[in-house]
């Protein structure tokens, strides 16, 4: 056990290393140039190259790299472009909103779309199944950002049951913090419930048909035992799997839900970021985003080898 944790976390910090080279290279690479966007149109090229001066663009990418490396490894994150602030408290500032909406998401997709695809493999071919593989059809096909404006019609404009936008923080109120949340955990959990009870129902399914199974019914074992005790137990690896990859999914979705719905996230900060070529804030976004969900990713590794100790081997 302790081998296949250590090979797994060597191969994690590998996979950081890489992603910290492919996300500096991208952003710097890209075109536009961030002095010419802070500069204005009215600018000359000698203020323009002050600007470069000032923010060390002009030196050699090599140097940049090893700059912000360092910097990565002492904790520090840079200061925004264009506000002038450290990134760290502009990420901390629009934290809450993104960890709300993802947890609150992923908690309705596993436990929405874990229950629907064991129901549908246990009823296969009758109605519930059927309007499970409609609902998955409709999750995967349907964008987010349609999903979200129609249940704001819907919901919000139409019924007026809802807050149409924004975002009341924990503080002020569990409350108005869970109304707001409503419309853009829902309109995210869509695909990612249709996902999770898809991947579910054929790994059931697939359980089901074993010959152990068959003894289990022939020796009178009870529903309950049959599909908690035996199938979810022998299913879970690849239901475990959908769950990691599904946060891979969230990070844009959060970015387009945070959008319609004109919640002050973390995926708000990167678009307007990502308009002014604020090189620190997408940076350090990325290399957040990535490291979470190494993390995660790793964690759902070891958590195979509880499910299926010859996983360990």
């Amino acid at each position: 056990m302790a081998s296949y944790v250590l090979r797994r976390m060597i191969s994690a910090i590998a996979v950081m290393a890489m992603v910290g080279i492919f996300v500096f290279l991208l952003i710097r690479l890209a075109p536009g140039d961030p002095a010419a966007v802070m500069a204005g149109r009215e600018a000359t090229d000698e203020i323009i190259a002050g600007i470069r001066e000032q923010l060390g663009l002009n030196q050699p990418l090599p140097v940049q790299f090893a700059h912000w490396l360092w910097g990565l490894l002492n904790g520090d994150f840079g200061t925004s472009i264009f506000s002038g602030r450290p990134v760290l408290e502009l990420l901390a500032q629009r934290l809450e909103p993104t960890i709300s909406l993802s947890l609150l998401t992923l908690s309705l997709s596993v436990t929405v779309g874990a229950s629907f695809g064991i129901l549908a493999a246990w009823r296969s071919g009758g109605l519930v199944d059927r309007l499970l593989q409609v609902f998955s059809a409709f999750g995967y096909s349907v964008p987010v950002f349609v999903i979200g404006y129609f249940l704001v019609y819907l919901l919000a404009i139409s019924a007026g049951w809802l807050p149409v936008q924004g975002y009341v923080p924990i503080g002020q109120g569990l409350g108005g913090w869970f109304t707001h949340l409503i419309l853009p955990t829902v309109t995210l959990s869509v695909p990612y419930i249709a996902f999770i009870a898809r991947i579910g129902r054929a790994s059931m399914l697939e359980v089901l048909t074993e010959d152990y199974m068959r003894t289990a019914v022939a020796k009178g074992a009870s529903s309950y035992a049959m599909l908690f005790h035996h199938a979810l137990k022998n299913a879970g690896v690849p239901i475990l799997t959908v769950i990691g990859l599904s946060f891979a999914y969230l990070i844009g979705g959060v970015v387009l839900t945070e959008t319609v719905f004109n919640i002050p996230g973390i995926g708000r900060l990167v678009v307007d970021a990502i308009n002014n070529r604020d090189y620190p804030i997408i940076q350090s976004v990325l290399i957040l985003t990535s490291g979470l969900y190494v993390l995660i990713n790793l964690a759902v590794d070891l958590a195979y080898t509880l499910i299926d100790p010859r996983i360990r081997y």
